[in-house]
């Protein structure tokens, strides 16, 4: 391939991807019962410790979503076979993130989803590390 082939590639897979993890945080937002870029801009408020420990909160937890998305769309790049394959694994990738975030919900004995807007950073940054690990597990189960 020229390198002219080269760099359309790139931007087609670029156009593709970044599209793809906007639609993530869509998703990951409309999910949840509370706004996470809401709390995340009231973090600011440093004359309330509430909030910014809210902010922070809900910083990791949308963060580690994102960071695990991106973790399977990379991996989806690498190994796909075509654009459509990759936006395949990339919904698949945003799907199972959400259900994950879920089943932490059901199986830990503390609610997440009233946590984070609490401020609870711990659980913020238990939720991160929950992204992060599910969607490297996730990004190497992608293979042909």
């Amino acid at each position: 391939m020229d390198q002219f082939g080269t760099i359309l590639n790139f931007l087609i897979y670029l156009a593709v991807t970044v599209p793809l993890v906007g639609l993530g945080i869509l998703f990951f937002n409309l999910t949840t019962p509370y706004s996470e870029f809401k709390l995340i801009r009231d973090g600011g408020e440093l004359s309330d410790p509430a909030k910014v420990a809210a902010g922070k909160a809900a910083a990791y937890d949308l963060g580690g979503k994102i960071i695990g998305q991106v973790l399977v769309l990379a991996s989806a790049v690498y190994h796909s076979v075509g654009i459509l394959d990759l936006v395949i694994w990339g919904l698949l990738g945003i799907a199972f993130q959400i259900i994950i975030f879920y089943l932490f919900e059901l199986l830990t004995p503390f609610k997440v989803l009233a946590e984070i807007p609490k401020g609870n950073v711990s659980v913020g940054i238990f939720s991160f590390c929950l992204s992060l690990a599910s969607g490297l597990l996730m990004a190497s189960l992608i293979s042909y």
